[in-house]
């Protein structure tokens, strides 16, 4: 394989609106940064890469058809939903991800979600701009009961990268761990994590947080089914992907008070919708998908998907999420 190639990167300005640098990317060869790209123009814009990178621009089987010079795709995100591998793989062409580049701000998003639904900071923050601290008898007061994490059960769906962070500033919490995982790990850590079925992960934990890979299979899991195993005092934390919960259910668990709160950085239609059922939910804090956005992740996720790249045009490219498409690009390229 040639050591350069033509990189297009379709909607750079979510990753990097100006205050870091493409440089990692720029040295591979000649690249192209969009803005924002409309799905009219994914077609046009790529017809002369041979490497792709896309935040949330879907990637389908009817793009790959009219890219024959398309060679690599490489998502800039953990999750890779939005690209059909499927179809990639049959077209012989290679998509990888960036597993672990934001682990740590998705943890403390996780926790910031927790704690403000644990102790209302936002809430007490405006109540004394109000001047209620000014007019209260007493010397201080509180708008609802303020809840300590030491000593509650977190249970955490999904075990990997984002995971095991999560699961070691439970455990600094003082937080006994729960986790839900397909897989057992060979490692679980320096914690101590009790590992169940989903169903018991559900009834047990007084603080549930989602940071698995959103699949056909899982889609809306959470639903009224498993949001009624609930303790009506537990919390819902999502820093996945919004799909994983059905939106009518939880909302509906809100008003209901099956469930206390929910900190949700996702949703399943991003922007949210003006008329989402979420935005009146009672005891629903929302944060517009900015887990991964930290400074540091997004520097940290352009250096590996640098790497990734250079590595594909090595011959040994990692985080391949299709393996087959690779085998088949190898043994053709």
């Amino acid at each position: 394989m040639r050591d350069a190639a033509h990189v297009v990167i379709l909607d750079g300005n979510t990753i990097n609106p100006g205050d870091i640098s493409w440089a990692p990317l720029q040295r591979i060869g000649p690249c192209v940064v969009h803005e924002r790209t409309p799905a009219a123009l994914v077609v046009a814009r790529c017809s002369d890469a041979e490497i792709v990178l896309t935040s949330k621009v879907k990637l389908e089987e009817a793009i790959f058809r009219q890219l024959p010079r398309l060679r690599f795709i490489q998502v800039l995100a953990t999750g890779y939903d939005n690209v059909d591998v499927a179809a990639a793989g049959a077209f012989g062409i290679p998509v990888a991800n960036a597993p672990g580049y934001a682990a740590n701000s998705v943890a403390q998003t996780a926790f910031g979600l927790m704690l403000e639904l644990a102790i209302g900071i936002g809430m007490h923050d405006l109540a004394v701009k109000a001047g209620e601290w000014v007019r209260c008898p007493d010397h201080s007061f509180w708008k609802a009961p303020i809840t300590e994490l030491e000593g509650l059960t977190l249970g955490i769906v999904g075990y990997g990268t984002n995971g095991r962070v999560i699961a070691r500033i439970g455990a600094a919490f003082g937080m006994q761990l729960l986790a839900y995982t397909p897989r057992l790990p060979i490692y679980a850590g320096p914690v101590s994590i009790g590992f169940v079925s989903l169903e018991q992960l559900f009834a047990r934990a007084d603080v549930i947080v989602l940071c698995c890979p959103l699949t056909p299979e899982n889609c809306r899991f959470v639903n009224a089914r498993l949001l009624s195993r609930m303790k009506r005092t537990a919390l819902l934390i999502n820093v996945a992907r919004g799909a994983l919960v059905d939106e009518d259910d939880l909302s509906s668990a809100l008003h209901a008070g099956t469930i206390a709160g929910a900190g949700l950085d996702v949703i399943a239609h991003e922007p949210m919708p003006p008329d989402s059922a979420l935005r009146s939910a009672p005891r629903c804090v929302l944060t517009p998908h900015i887990a991964w956005a930290s400074v540091a992740a997004r520097r940290r996720l352009i250096a590996v998907a640098a790497e990734n790249v250079t590595s594909f045009l090595a011959g040994s490219a990692q985080y391949v999420v299709n393996a087959g498409a690779l085998r088949a690009c190898s043994a053709t390229g």
